[in-house]
């Protein structure tokens, strides 16, 4: 007897074996049977619950490759500033947000809001009356914080790090309050007020439910997070999204550090797990710390995030040799080529073991080195939305034409025959996963002269693709019996749909582990 009948649904199983079917039945969280009503009516049983899907596409649990639904509960804390669009619109935002605990904090605010200025806490301390501000720009990389927050968290001028990290100062050696990259950004987040814990247990309750609401029923996390409370939130109710955490290795950390990383492996519970460690080989194009094979148009740019790449090297030959996953955030040119080679030093076994996050630019020699070591390109179509089809955004401006024209090589690396996983890097970008499904067909703005993936490709990259990029085939990606019953019914179907269409598709249900975790 199984716990759970879906029947009356076009189901694309992705299962070679058996592409399609109408009705499938789930026992223990798994799948148990996949066909037609004749085959799946032998498993009812007096306590199964029957879910009449009426035509409604049914296809392999959706699964976003990069977020940060843990870690981005304190990213995305106060106002969004999402929506501003120059330097006036911020000025105003500034002006009537409201305090926390005597602060203005924000999140979201576009690189562009600044029209090409630098990023400066003069152009707003005016309008802030005083009050201390942290204000994190859209990439997560970056913050403009006031002269009061620098004055709370003690920070008078330049700093030294151990990462690729900054203090911006002026000329005489003032900070500027902009914060580039994590260590000199959490100088003043320590001071920022936090959310209490049970405002951030809520909120995480109410984000996962919204975020199957879109279809979503896994998240590969790119970060630790907070194991004690996403393991309180388990034992007490179900996660309605699959977490799978990767948490950080930074620079300066030494075997000890390596070894306890390599020990937190396997750590978890009901529908969550640590598997994998995080790097960073570079920062972001916008902020002028994308690791480029040639300087950027404003002189940046040509420095790793690890000081020395060779550590990085080496931290990726212990875990690897530890037997954990790993995935490095790889945006420029230089970054992509490093991670690369390093994985080729590793040796045949290194395959399907590793990845890169991002791939923001790479040149052609770049793209068929993916498939041949074996390394998952996972990538994020929403941030295509930060640039302009014109070249005037940031991100296009700090490259140049011709490596701006490298933007977002989606579809080249699937023709290259790689691994194509794709994600939303929220809260960097809407988590919607049908908006990231569309935007992988029809890429926006500098990579909006390219061709997108097909349908089938894009819902690959977030089933099949995704699966593999974890090293989960054998559980999760398709329709099939004994894989795990994460299931994500449509109103229309992926694959034919139009892109703009598919993005505003109802979601009648999503079930992850067997459990019904939205209802449309």
């Amino acid at each position: 007897m199984t716990d759970l009948i879906l029947a009356g649904a076009k189901v694309r199983t992705l299962d070679p074996a058996r592409p399609y079917a109408t009705a499938v039945a789930v026992r223990d969280g798994v799948i148990a049977a996949v066909g037609d009503e004749g085959d799946v009516r032998q498993w009812r049983g007096p306590g199964t619950e029957v879910v009449a899907l009426g035509g409604a596409h049914l296809v392999p649990g959706l699964v976003d490759a990069h977020s940060h639904p843990v870690w981005g509960l304190d990213m995305a804390t106060g106002v969004d500033l999402s929506g501003v669009t120059d330097l006036a619109g911020l000025r105003a935002a500034l002006a009537g947000a409201e305090r926390i605990e005597g602060w203005v904090v924000g999140f979201g605010l576009d690189h562009n809001a600044f029209e090409g200025r630098a990023v400066d806490r003069a152009l707003v301390e005016d309008v802030l009356d005083g009050a201390p501000a942290f204000l994190r720009l859209y990439d997560g990389h970056s913050a403009l914080v006031s002269g009061a927050a620098l004055a709370a968290a003690g920070v008078t001028g330049a700093r030294e790090f151990a990462q690729r990290s900054e203090v911006v100062c002026d000329a005489e050696g003032r900070p500027t309050g902009h914060l580039v990259e994590h260590a000199a950004m959490e100088l003043v987040a320590e001071v920022v007020p936090r959310p209490s814990y049970a405002a951030r247990r809520q909120r995480l309750v109410e984000l996962l439910a919204a975020m199957a609401a879109t279809g979503l029923t896994g998240a590969h996390v790119m970060d630790g997070g907070d194991a004690e409370l996403v393991a309180s939130v388990a034992r007490e109710t179900v996660l309605p999204v699959r977490l799978r955490f990767a948490p950080w290795c930074m620079p300066g950390i030494d075997r000890d550090g390596l070894e306890e990383l390599v020990a937190l492996q396997g750590r978890g519970g009901r529908h969550w797990v640590v598997d994998g460690v995080k790097f960073f080989m570079d920062g972001t194009v916008e902020g002028g710390t994308a690791w480029l094979e040639h300087a950027d148009c404003q002189g940046q740019g040509t420095e790793a995030f690890w000081p020395d790449p060779d550590a990085y090297a080496a931290a990726v030959r212990q875990l690897h040799t530890a037997g954990v996953r790993t995935a490095t955030h790889a945006i420029g040119d230089a970054a992509v080529r490093h991670v690369l080679d390093v994985v080729a030093g590793l040796g045949e076994g290194a395959r399907g073991r590793h990845r890169v996050e991002h791939i923001e630019t790479a040149p052609d020699d770049l793209l068929p080195r993916f498939a041949e070591l074996g390394v998952a390109a996972s990538m994020q179509p929403p941030h295509t939305a930060y640039t302009r089809a014109d070249g005037t955004d940031e991100w296009s401006r700090r490259l140049g034409a011709g490596r701006a024209g490298h933007a977002w090589r989606l579809r080249d690396l699937r023709d290259a025959g790689a691994t194509v996983a794709l994600g939303s890097d929220w809260p960097i970008a809407p988590y919607d996963v049908r908006a990231v499904l569309a935007t992988a067909r029809a890429p926006r703005g500098a990579a909006s002269g390219r061709a997108g993936l097909t349908g089938l490709e894009a819902l690959e990259g977030c089933t099949t693709h995704a699966a593999r990029a974890a090293g989960e085939s054998a559980l999760a990606g398709r329709i099939a019996v004994g894989l795990r019953a994460d299931l994500t019914a449509l109103g229309l179907d992926p694959v034919t749909t139009p892109a703009d269409e598919l993005a505003q598709t109802p979601v009648p249900l999503t079930v992850t582990g067997g459990h019904v975790v939205h209802r449309g």
